[in-house]
C-alpha cells in the first residue's frame, strides 16, 4: 500500500490532504511541526512526504535535510504559501522532488503524485538492474585457482574501491573486460556508468568524437552536439578495450585528459572536466610497443599505475573443468537447456585442445555443444573437431598472404557475407576486414 506523510502545522490542510489521499487508497500519517515530522518519517517510512516550508518549531528547509539525511531516495514535496525564487532553489538544492504553492491545485498534485511513483519505479529497476550486474560481475564468477589467477583476484579486491588508473594485458578471449567490471561493480562507484569503447573498430576521428564529443559544425556530419563519452561515463568507469591499437596523435589527447583530468570536445573552445576512471586494455605487449616508438611512454605508465596480467587459457589448463563446469550452467540457463553430463574423454579432449581463442573460444564451442546436444549429455562430436596439421596447413608452402586471404574468404563464405560476424570470429575490427577485403580484392 502506498503511504505519504504531511507535515503542515495547518490542521485544515492535514484534514483536507488526508481526505484526499485516503480516497486514492493512501495509508496517511501527519504530523503539526517539524521535529513530529521527522519522528514519524522515522517510524513510518512513507513513499512520500508533503512538507510545509514554514512551520512553527524547525525552519521545513531542514526538517527536508534531516529527512533525506535519514533517506537519500525519501521523495518530498514542498508546500509554501510564499512563492519566492530564492526558496525554491535552496529546496530544490536540498533535494526536493517537486515545490507546490499554497492553495493547492489537487489536479496539479496528483500530477506530481504520478511523477513521483514513475520515478520511484525506474529507481527501483535501475538498482535492481545494478544490483543484478553486481552478482554477474562478483571475483567469484571470475574461474580459477592457479596461482597466477589468484594474483588478479588480490588486484581487483585491492584496486576496486580506489579511482586509480588500471591497465589489463592479456590474449583475446582471457577476459579482460569481465575483470575491468568486476572491478568497476565492486566499487563504492558501482551505480555510476560503465561505458566501453572499443578503440580499434573506430578511426581516429570518430574515436576523438566518441571520447570527447563534438559542437555543431565541428565536421562535415555534426549536425547536432554530442556528449562524449568521458561526460557520460560521469564518475564511473571508462573501459578503453583494445589501447595499443589507438594512434600516437590521439594518445598525447588521452594523455592530457588522464593528467589533468579536462578535455574540449572536437571543434569546441569550452574545458570541461571528467571524474572517470579510466581502465585500458590490450592483448599487445604494450612495454614492447614503447620501445618500438608505437605508444608512448608516458601514456604507457599513467595507464598502468596497476597493472593486471591475464594469464591464456593454456597456461591454466587445469582451471578448465571448472571453467567448463560454470560455463555449461551459465549456457545451459540462458538456452533453457540441462546439458550438465561431461564424459571423462570429453574432459580430457576440452583439457588438452589448444584453446586459441582462450575462454571466449572455449565459452562458443560448449553454447554450440549445448544447441546441438539431444539429451543431457555433451558429446564430443558436436565440439569443434582437433585437425591433424596436414589438415590446416596446404599441401605446398605458400606465402602467408595467400593463406590468409583464402580463410577470411572461406570464413565470409560461412557466414554468408556478413562482415560484422565475419570480423568477431576472425577477432579483427570492421575496419581491417574491409582493408584486407580491398587489398586482396575478395569478392563478396
Amino acid at each position: 500500500m502506498k503511504s505519504v506523510l504531511i507535515i503542515d502545522d495547518d490542521k485544515l490542510i492535514r484534514k483536507s490532504l488526508s481526505s484526499h489521499f485516503r480516497k486514492n487508497e493512501f495509508q496517511v500519517f501527519s504530523a503539526a511541526d517539524g521535529e513530529s515530522g521527522i519522528s514519524e518519517f522515522k517510524e513510518n517510512r512513507p513513499d512520500l512526504v508533503l512538507l510545509d516550508i514554514r512551520l512553527p518549531d524547525v525552519d521545513g528547509l531542514e526538517v527536508l535535510k534531516k529527512i533525506k539525511k535519514e533517506n537519500p531516495r525519501a521523495c518530498i514535496i514542498i508546500m509554501t504559501a510564499f512563492d519566492d525564487m530564492k526558496t525554491t532553489v535552496e529546496a530544490v538544492k536540498s533535494g526536493a522532488f517537486e515545490y507546490l504553492v499554497k492553495p493547492l491545485d489537487y489536479v496539479e498534485l496528483d500530477l506530481v503524485i504520478g511523477k513521483v511513483y514513475k520515478v520511484k519505479s525506474l529507481e527501483d529497476k535501475m538498482s535492481y538492474l545494478v544490483g543484478e550486474k553486481q552478482k554477474e560481475y562478483t571475483i567469484d564468477n571470475i574461474i580459477g585457482s592457479t596461482p597466477e589467477m589468484r594474483e588478479v583476484y588480490k588486484l581487483i579486491g585491492s584496486v576496486a574501491n580506489t579511482r586509480a588508473n588500471v591497465l589489463i594485458q592479456g590474449e583475446s578471449g582471457t577476459g579482460k573486460e569481465l575483470v575491468a567490471k568486476a572491478i568497476h561493480y565492486n566499487s563504492r562507484f558501482r551505480d555510476e556508468p560503465f561505458i566501453v569503447i572499443n578503440c580499434s573498430a573506430l578511426s581516429d576521428t570518430l574515436l576523438e568524437s566518441e571520447l570527447f564529443g563534438h559542437v555543431k559544425g565541428a565536421f562535415t556530419d555534426a549536425a547536432h552536439e554530442t556528449k562524449g563519452k568521458f561526460e557520460v561515463a560521469g564518475k564511473g568507469t571508462l573501459f578503453l578495450d583494445e589501447i595499443g591499437d589507438v594512434s600516437l596523435n590521439l594518445q598525447s589527447k588521452l594523455l592530457r585528459v588522464i593528467e589533468n583530468r579536462d578535455y574540449m570536445k572536437v571543434g569546441g573552445e569550452k574545458v570541461l572536466q571528467t571524474e572517470a576512471r579510466v581502465i585500458a586494455a590490450t592483448n599487445h605487449d604494450l612495454k614492447e610497443r614503447v620501445e618500438q616508438g608505437k605508444f608512448r611512454e608516458d601514456l604507457y605508465y599513467r595507464l598502468k599505475v596497476v597493472e593486471i596480467n591475464l594469464p591464456s587459457l593454456c597456461q591454466r589448463k587445469e582451471d578448465i573443468p571448472d571453467l567448463v563446469a560454470y560455463l555449461l550452467e551459465k549456457i545451459n540457463r540462458e538456452l533453457r537447456k540441462n546439458v550438465k553430463k561431461v564424459p571423462p574423454g570429453v574432459m580430457d579432449f576440452l583439457v588438452d585442445f589448444p584453446w586459441k581463442g582462450n575462454v571466449r573460444e572455449l565459452e562458443n564451442a560448449l553454447t554450440r555443444a549445448v544447441i546441438l546436444a539431444k539429451g543431457d549429455v555433451l558429446l564430443k562430436e558436436n565440439l569443434p573437431i582437433e585437425k591433424s596439421d596436414k589438415e590446416i596447413f596446404p599441401k605446398q608452402l605458400v606465402p602467408l598472404a595467400e593463406v590468409e586471404k583464402k580463410y577470411i574468404q572461406h570464413v565470409l563464405k560461412q557466414v554468408k557475407g556478413n562482415k560484422s560476424k565475419a570480423s568477431r570470429i576472425l577477432s579483427i575490427s570492421r575496419p581491417t576486414l574491409d582493408k584486407k577485403i580491398s587489398d586482396y580484392q575478395i569478392q563478396i
